[in-house]
């Protein structure tokens, strides 16, 4: 190319300049901005309508986030005002980002877990987790790295996901029993202690406990069926049993609640309740860049030391959760994980402004959101509102919750998210993912869930290298005439760490019997050079030694170049068209030929 061409991409050029405009172009659009800012799309088109379906779904969805985000706080070790400030900030912030109706931010129970063991030694680590969290999303969604997200499998996000389940329902045996001792870090650490002190469970806490989750059972299956034939009482009847269906968690609370009062009111406190809290709104300000504990003071890189590696988890769960929701509810649209990535991010590092702990989607309060009909994400101002109203005018109401009924709210959540139908799955079509998955809820539950989504997708890293270092060869004897002969198809990529198996697997599927080899290229997309060293030595030995013939069907012109640059002359071997019987005859007559000129010539 001549350097006076205007498409010489020279630094400063036309076609460089050109480039340059177009980018910028893209990114400065209107177009794009409004993407980046999704209110700006619906917000023109609302209407009297979407207001009132958006409020109903809202009000519906407040009435779960507030016992779950008390129990979520709860979870973590922190106040339990924490989890209602974390359903109001992080949802105003997502109505104007978030770029799915349906998702619901707040605190979550995987979350709230791995969020525990920092906050055990002072509940700024939650403040200061939620700013870092935020800061890494967004800084991963400006970058456009969402990407990143698709080297963690489906076998390991749903293993994690158990393993959490797993933890966080077993953690909740000691409020659901009121037994003594710790709940533990990990799921075995709180089966021991519950075995350990099984002899201190308290008998009211135990029957309220049961009752409730029982209760929350039976509230989740009552349906009422209707028929367009049916009466309007009915169908009156059914829509109220089905919003309180969406509502059991609220019930349930607040019938334990009413009970707790009434018997304080005769002087009887059987349960052990939440207590005191402290409502009204947050104290606002920077999160909390050094903190005390045990009488020492700890500055920000020592903050940074104790969260290490493992703390890096977190905004990795929540991002992924959120992606993970807003992908399942969003039917045929397609979901803007940039976007979603900036909206998550902004939710955690603004709201670590107002005291909250880290928040994601939530897949409950997502689905209930959605069975409510949400029309835009507006519906999330409802709930904060609802919450924000709870948490000023009603927090004195909390203090008579029971702990026990919170537990058993918690349980049932986490039964709903224990994914059991993947074990059958990856059992009958890919044993190795069942592997993964297995390896990732044994060692989350046992170690703990950071370690296990780190050992998970280790030991998904080590399957994607075996699959490397043994690619499939599917071998298939036919016969041509009289000839006798054998097709190998290469699939997919071989890259280096194959280049020995290869060579070495072709040479043992050939027979003493077998005239002619074909190597199949039509579904190889690429060979490392190391291979096709190896191929060639393979090809040279057998055809000398072993007296075999090889065809090369179909290679794509680049590797014709690559063979006859490493073994020049090895090009007359490749071969291309829809059959390969033609070329095998050919190849025989040409044998035969030589065979004849050698017989003459002796």
């Amino acid at each position: 190319m001549d350097s006076d061409d205007p498409r010489t991409p020279l630094l400063g050029g036309p076609f460089a300049a050109n480039r340059f405009h177009r980018v910028a172009a893209k990114v400065c659009s209107i177009e794009s901005w409004r993407r980046r800012l999704p209110i700006s799309i619906w917000l023109p088109k609302y209407s009297v309508e979407s207001l009132i379906r958006d409020a109903i779904a809202g009000i519906t969805v407040g009435l779960t986030s507030i016992p779950q985000g008390i129990a979520y706080a709860i979870v973590a070790g922190l106040p339990a005002q924490v989890g209602l400030y974390s359903s109001i900030f992080p949802g105003l912030v997502y109505m104007v980002l978030g770029s799915c109706k349906d998702v619901t931010v707040g605190p979550t129970a995987i979350l709230a877990a791995l969020l525990a063991k920092y906050v055990a030694k002072s509940a700024d680590f939650a403040y200061l987790a939620a700013f870092l969290s935020g800061f890494i999303i967004l800084l991963l969604g400006i970058l456009q790295l969402g990407f990143l997200l698709d080297f963690i499998s489906k076998p390991v996000i749903s293993g994690f996901t158990t393993a959490a389940a797993l933890q966080i329902g077993a953690a909740q045996l000691k409020s659901l029993f009121r037994i003594s001792g710790s709940s533990g870090d990990t799921f075995i650490d709180a089966m021991v202690n519950f075995f350990k002190h099984i002899k201190t469970v308290q008998l009211w806490d135990t029957i309220l406990g049961i009752v409730s989750i029982i209760a929350l059972l039976l509230f989740k299956r009552a349906t009422l069926r209707t028929t367009p034939s049916a009466t309007p009482c009915r169908h009156r009847v059914a829509k109220v049993l089905l919003y309180s269906v969406r509502a059991r968690n609220a019930i349930v609370v607040f019938i334990g609640t009413i009970l707790a009062y009434i018997l304080y009111l005769y002087g009887i406190t059987p349960f052990a309740l939440t207590g005191k809290i402290d409502g009204g709104l947050p104290n606002f300000g920077p999160p909390p860049f050094s903190t005390v504990v045990n009488n020492k003071t700890i500055n920000f890189e020592e903050m940074l030391s104790i969260f290490g590696a493992e703390g890096l988890v977190m905004p990795l769960v929540a991002i992924l959760e959120s992606i993970a929701i807003a992908k399942a509810f969003a039917g045929s649209t397609s979901v803007d994980a940039t976007q979603e990535m900036i909206a998550i991010g902004s939710c955690n590092l603004l709201s670590s402004f107002a005291q909250c702990m880290p928040a994601t989607g939530s897949f409950t309060r997502t689905a209930l959101n959605h069975a409510s009909g949400v029309v835009t994400p507006a519906g999330s101002l409802f709930k904060a509102t609802l919450v924000f109203l709870a948490v000023t005018f009603l927090a004195k109401a909390f203090y008579f919750i029971p702990r026990a009924t919170l537990a058993a709210v918690i349980m049932c959540a986490m039964i709903s998210i224990i994914e059991l139908k993947i074990i059958r799955k990856l059992w009958r079509n890919s044993k190795m993912e069942l592997a993964v998955y297995c390896i990732t809820v044994v060692v989350g539950a046992a170690v703990g869930l950071e370690y296990g989504i780190l050992a998970g997708a280790a030991a998904d890293a080590l399957r994607a290298l075996a699959a490397a270092a043994r690619p499939p060869l599917q071998a298939n004897v036919f016969k041509v005439g009289n000839v006798d002969c054998l097709s190998i198809t290469l699939v997919g990529t071989l890259s280096y760490a194959c280049s020995e198996y290869a060579a070495e697997e072709v040479r043992r599927k050939v027979g003493p019997r077998t005239a002619v080899v074909v190597l199949d290229a039509r579904q190889l997309h690429a060979m490392d050079i190391g291979v096709v060293e190896n191929f060639i030595s393979m090809i040279m030995d057998m055809e000398n030694n072993n007296h075999h013939r090889f065809l090369l069907w179909n290679f794509p012109e680049k590797h014709h170049q690559l063979f006859d640059d490493l073994q020049p002359g090895f090009r007359e071997r490749f071969v291309a068209g829809p059959s390969i019987d033609l070329h095998i005859l050919a190849l025989e007559v040409d044998r035969r030929e030589q065979s004849f000129n050698n017989i003459n010539f002796q």
